[in-house]
Parts: C-alpha cells; sequence; structure tokens
C-alpha cells in the first residue's frame, strides 16, 4: 500500500496516510483514461452550431434569367450555394455530442488516473483547509507552501463555500468533491491535493 506524507496548510509535514492500494496503487490503464477524457470532452459540446441551407436563406424565389439562349449556365435560384449569399452546402445542425461510458470503465479510468498521481510523486495529502471567511491569499499561500504548482485540483471533504469560492479566485485552480471528481480534471491538474478526510471518502465509495 502507497505510504503519503500529510501536510498542513503551512507546508509542514504532520504524518503518514496509507492509501488503498484498491484506488491509488493500481496499474494505470492508459487507454481507459483517453476514453474517459475523449467521453468528457465530448459531454462539454453545447453542439449549437447552426448555418442556413439554400431552403433556408430567405429570397431566390425567382429564377435570375431564363433557361436558354442566354450563354449563362442554367440557374434556378441565386440562393443556391454557388451563388453570393447562397445556403451552405451539408450544413452544420444542433446535435447532441454525449454518449455514456459503461460505469466499470469510468470507475477504472478514474482509479487509473489516481494511481498514476501517486506514482509520479504529483499527490499531496493536506490534513485541513479551514478558512473562516472568503480568503484567497490564504489558500494561494498554502498552496505554495505544500508545492501544488501551476494547476491544482483541491478535493474537499464537503461543500464549504468559503474553501469553493476562495479556490475559484485562484488562476489554475480548481476544487471537486467525491461526486464530482472526473478523470479529465486529475490528469489535467499538474498536483492532485486531497484533503484528509476526502481520501476516506474517497476509498468508501470506490473501494
Amino acid at each position: 500500500m502507497p505510504n503519503v506524507a500529510v501536510l498542513n496548510m503551512a507546508g509542514e509535514n504532520v504524518g503518514e496516510i496509507t492509501l488503498s492500494d484498491a484506488i491509488f496503487g493500481i496499474s494505470p490503464n492508459a487507454v481507459v483514461m483517453h476514453a474517459a477524457v475523449v467521453n468528457y470532452l465530448a459531454n462539454q459540446r453545447q453542439g449549437t452550431q447552426s448555418t442556413l441551407t439554400r431552403t433556408e436563406v430567405s429570397g431566390g424565389g425567382k429564377k435570375p434569367w431564363r433557361q436558354k439562349g442566354t450563354g449563362h449556365a442554367r440557374q434556378g435560384s441565386t440562393r443556391a450555394p454557388q451563388w453570393r449569399h447562397g445556403g451552405v452546402v451539408h450544413a452544420p445542425k444542433p446535435r447532441d455530442y454525449s454518449y455514456s461510458l459503461n460505469k466499470k470503465v469510468r470507475r477504472l479510468a478514474l482509479k487509473s488516473a489516481l494511481s498514476d498521481k501517486v506514482l509520479s510523486g504529483n499527490l499531496i495529502v493536506l490534513d485541513e483547509l479551514k478558512l473562516e471567511g472568503f480568503k484567497t491569499k490564504v489558500v494561494a499561500d498554502c498552496l505554495a507552501a505544500i508545492g501544488a504548482g501551476k494547476k491544482a485540483l483541491i478535493v474537499l471533504e464537503n461543500n464549504d463555500a468559503f474553501a469553493v469560492k476562495s479556490i475559484a479566485n485562484i488562476k489554475g485552480a480548481k476544487s471537486a468533491q467525491i461526486n464530482t471528481i472526473n478523470t479529465y480534471d486529475i490528469i489535467n491538474a499538474d498536483t492532485l491535493v486531497i484533503v484528509k478526510g476526502a481520501v476516506a471518502k474517497l476509498e468508501e465509495v470506490y473501494a
């Protein structure tokens, strides 16, 4: 079982925690992680792109010129795609890009991402994150003290409004909870910071 040092908000070592092999000690599966990232990004797409086809562009009801005898190519409408202000060929229309992954695949991808962070030494366990109000500077100083890097994902034990909003004010930092954590955010972060109380909940849910 992997052992990780527990740091306080000042960056001091205050103990050690043993992480579950079932979540933090598996061999990372790159194929599954890639599938989870592609799925996440696809589900984020709005799919609101929309342009007009020749049937939807206004005008063009009158035939530009007679069919024969002009020397021009025959034309039936000035809203055909080859005309200026004409419609678009195979125009993109609103669509839903989202799709679902198998639950076992999602879980394996998450465990692989967590294990990869442990193997690379980019997982930090924080003793606690207590704030008495919205204190962006306190959180920023804490992240600097523990060496969190430019992009950090902080997994909180519960929905602490003070912590969530303070973290949101820091460029590159993002907060998550046990029910909102995902593979993409873990991989995208330079450092994964987990509050000690959240480790037990994470192990309880995904073990």
